[in-house]
């Protein structure tokens, strides 16, 4: 499957929010926490074990770990919908009951979903439209598609008791068909121009931009230039993170300047039983005075054939070595991780105190 994208800068915007006390108060550290997963289908080989055991069967095992953040954010992959016709042209069309895939995303704590991907459109505009629909009646906010392509760029904002955080997502991947246009249905397209402009437009809008890529090649770990390309851009013009998906399996992580990309969080719970998407994780991203300032990636089960559509929290020497694998990719993108309490974990806080502490001894 082909994948574009392409590469540019821009200056890197910052948002303050004005007091409205009556009389000085302390600073307020304003803090919060994002989890992200990977891929989402439940239909496909699944649909069996789903109906037999329900559709909140898959999400019992970590279901607790998703409560623990404010968002939990994720990539919907095939429409909701019992109507439309499925795409002729391609090998993999997926889709999966509305009535009952949204209302268990909900009980299971997705606040908001990507749907810009290659398989949003398997089941066409019919399709596209049924799943924003059931997204809506589940109080699930979704963006990277809409009815045209200045729908399918807008941001969805989650307001929080102390910050407000836009979710901005594309696709990058075939078919072309797929994209939608002025006129027509379907996914934001990654254009760097307009990612870039959408980003700079949300964050005179919110206190923190999460941006999520479909993008990269499938069953790899080596990352595409365009990733890093845009990825980077998507920092510079103002993301706080980046969030891929799309090669069902785990890349690096990089810490780039004030910002963080997880090129590739793998599948979470996917309708298919593949040899290799068999481990992934649960990145907890917490976030304080707009920056991120912690990452945490959880490994988890995803081998099918062992937890059969129901990811489960890896321990012991199986996290040991998700963790050993995610630091030797992230240092091959110049980002050091450390294995702690069973997770990788990367603390951006202490980092930029350790740059501050050098910069006073070099003065």
């Amino acid at each position: 499957m082909k994948n574009w994208g392409g590469a540019a800068a821009c200056a890197l915007g910052l948002l303050g929010c004005a007091s409205i006390a009556a009389e000085p108060t302390a600073t307020k550290q304003t803090e919060f926490t994002i989890a992200a997963v990977g891929d989402i289908m439940l239909g496909g080989t699944a649909g069996p074990e789903l109906e037999r055991f329900g559709y909140d069967y898959p999400f019992e095992h970590v279901r607790e770990l998703l409560a623990k953040a404010d968002i939990a954010f994720g990539n919907l992959e095939g429409p909701l919908t019992n109507g439309g016709k499925p795409a002729t042209q391609k090998q993999y069309v997926f889709r999966s009951p509305p009535d009952k895939v949204a209302p268990a995303l909900a009980r299971a704590g997705l606040r908001v979903v990507s749907l810009a991907n290659n398989h949003s459109m398997d089941y066409g505009r019919e399709g596209l439209l049924d799943t924003m629909r059931a997204l809506d009646q589940a109080g699930i906010r979704y963006v990277g598609a809409g009815e045209t392509l200045a729908a399918a760029r807008r941001a969805a904002i989650v307001e929080l008791a102390d910050a407000r955080v836009a979710f901005l997502a594309y696709s990058l991947t075939f078919p072309e068909e797929f994209w939608a246009t002025a006129g027509s249905a379907g996914s934001a397209f990654g254009h760097e121009h307009q990612v870039r402009a959408d980003i700079a437009a949300a964050r005179k809008q919110a206190d923190v931009v999460i941006v999520s890529f479909h993008w990269g090649r499938e069953g790899t770990t080596v990352l595409r230039d365009y990733q890093t390309q845009l990825g980077r851009a998507a920092i510079d013009a103002g993301a706080s993170a980046v969030l891929g998906h799309h090669p069902h399996i785990l890349q690096a992580v990089e810490r780039y300047r004030q910002g963080v990309i997880l090129y590739s969080l793998g599948n979470f719970v996917f309708g298919s039983f593949s040899a290799d998407a068999t481990r992934s994780a649960i990145a907890l991203l917490t976030f304080r005075e707009g920056r991120v300032q912690r990452v945490r990636l959880v490994p988890i089960n995803v081998k099918n054939a062992e937890v059969v559509f129901q990811p489960r929290i890896l321990t012991g020497a199986d996290a040991d070595e998700v963790i050993n694998s995610l630091q030797q990719l992230s240092s091959m993108q110049g980002t050091q991780l450390v294995g702690q309490d069973g997770a990788a974990v990367l603390e951006l806080s202490s980092i930029d105190a350790a740059a501050s502490s050098d910069k006073r001894v070099a003065q």
